[in-house]
């Protein structure tokens, strides 16, 4: 179980994703206990569900979620909300 459980909805963000994930991940590296990142695709009509999968299969602190289609920001915030494992969740 992670203590850590950020969570950020993703809508059609391919060209932030590398950096995103190279500024978290060093927040994630900065903890003094284990995190999971969750990346919640809503409906994204770019590469971003192809990169969180790469995210993913690199990084095993890394999950994701993926909508069929946009449900909107509060959707994609509250399914994060019921998945997250943590005792901290940070939206």
């Amino acid at each position: 179980m992670p203590k850590y459980s950020l969570i950020i909805p993703i809508y059609n963000e391919e060209e932030t994703i590398p950096e995103l994930y190279r500024r978290v991940s060093a927040v994630m590296d900065s903890l003094d206990d284990s995190v999971e990142l969750i990346l919640i695709n809503d409906g994204s009509r770019d590469r971003s569900l192809k990169l969180m999968r790469e995210l993913q299969e690199r990084d095993a602190r890394v999950c994701y979620i993926s909508f069929a289609r946009n449900f909107g920001h509060q959707a994609a915030v509250t399914a994060g909300l019921n998945f997250a494992r943590g005792q901290v969740i940070v939206v």
